[in-house]
């Protein structure tokens, strides 16, 4: 979350970058008590992955390439619920598929096709 450059003067705004804080922090602790179960491997299997994860983050490489700088150009989409440009959608699609494929290989048990191809013609 980042700090804002010109906080608001008013006390409902404030009261409303208080609200977004707390969430923010509360999503971040459920991500990380999530993450610590599954490297502990006590009661949960399985793995996190998400638009800003970067796929040197896991052990298995999936052979399709996602350059760092296009990654996060694509984790700086804002959440909308608007159209957007059909070849920029399918980059997105390319990247949650690449990085769901980057983690399920590097922690699902038992045999796994590596990926050859994303499935929009698009690219990254």
């Amino acid at each position: 979350m980042a700090p804002q450059a010109e906080p608001a003067r008013d006390w409902a705004r404030h009261a409303l970058r208080i609200n977004d804080v707390i969430d923010n922090q509360v999503r971040s602790l459920r991500k990380r008590q999530l993450i610590l179960e599954f490297q502990r491997g006590t009661e949960h299997d399985g793995t996190y992955w998400g638009i800003r994860s970067h796929l040197n983050d896991y052990p298995a490489t999936t052979g399709l390439i996602c350059p760092q700088e296009r990654t996060e150009e694509l984790a700086a989409t804002p959440t909308r619920l608007k159209a957007m440009e059909p070849a920029y959608q399918e980059r997105l699609i390319n990247w949650g598929y690449a990085v769901c494929a980057a983690a399920i290989q590097s922690y699902f048990k038992g045999p796994l096709a590596a990926p050859t191809r994303f499935p929009c013609p698009a690219g990254i």
